[in-house]
């Protein structure tokens, strides 16, 4: 049953019989129930609904990073949305139905603020990875304060970790520490920087691939 916002001669939201009412950029929009197709997908679009559930499956355990990170998007487009599509577009490789994602091509972070520039990673006994990189950045796109977050999967165990406002972008090294059970997994690397009051963000960097030690 549908509920009126307006009075019985305004909008509503829900369905109310062959209708449905919703809110959407602001607005209450008032349309028909959708019917399913009666045609077969084609071939095409039943690849396109297997990448997209790759990346969305993928992309939905660090929410939380793409929130604040990918603010550099379409007016009105979410930054979720205009992750996926990113992703969807740039970071999977692969022939149906073996698709995978080509984790040099991922973005979890899109935006002006300026990135951190020639980043290194290495393995360090304990299940720990050093990072490093040059503290230079565009004064008028970056400060001293601006704060690293790090990204780091392993493919084998479908897990991630996740440090956001580790150090500050001035540090120029961190070691973050894995789960011991990560040692002999590859990990895939990733950085990125967050303004101090969160609101930019900086491109996110493929640091590389290596073996937890």
């Amino acid at each position: 049953m549908g509920r009126a916002i307006w009075g019985t001669s305004g909008g509503f939201q829900g369905k109310n019989g062959a209708n449905i009412g919703r809110w959407l950029n602001g607005q209450n929009i008032v349309g028909p129930l959708p019917h399913p197709s009666q045609t077969p997908p084609s071939t095409a679009q039943l690849n396109q609904r297997a990448k997209f559930g790759l990346v969305t499956s993928w992309l939905r355990i660090v929410k939380g990073v793409i929130r604040t990170g990918f603010n550099v998007h379409k007016e009105k487009v979410s930054p979720w949305n205009a992750a996926v599509q990113y992703n969807l577009e740039y970071a999977v490789t692969g022939v149906a139905p073996n698709f995978t994602i080509n984790y040099p091509m991922v973005m979890f972070c899109k935006g002006e603020l300026s990135p951190p520039l020639d980043v290194t990673v290495a393995t360090a006994a304990g299940a720990n990875l050093e990072f490093e990189w040059d503290t230079l950045f565009n004064v008028a796109f970056g400060a001293d304060t601006d704060k690293a977050t790090f990204v780091v999967y392993n493919p084998d165990k479908n897990l991630f970790v996740v440090l956001a406002g580790a150090v500050t972008r001035v540090a120029a090294t961190y070691t973050l520490q894995l789960p011991t059970s990560f040692v002999g997994d590859q990990v895939q690397c990733y950085m990125s920087l967050l303004s101090a009051d969160g609101k930019v963000s900086s491109d996110s960097v493929f640091v590389g691939a290596l073996t937890v030690v």
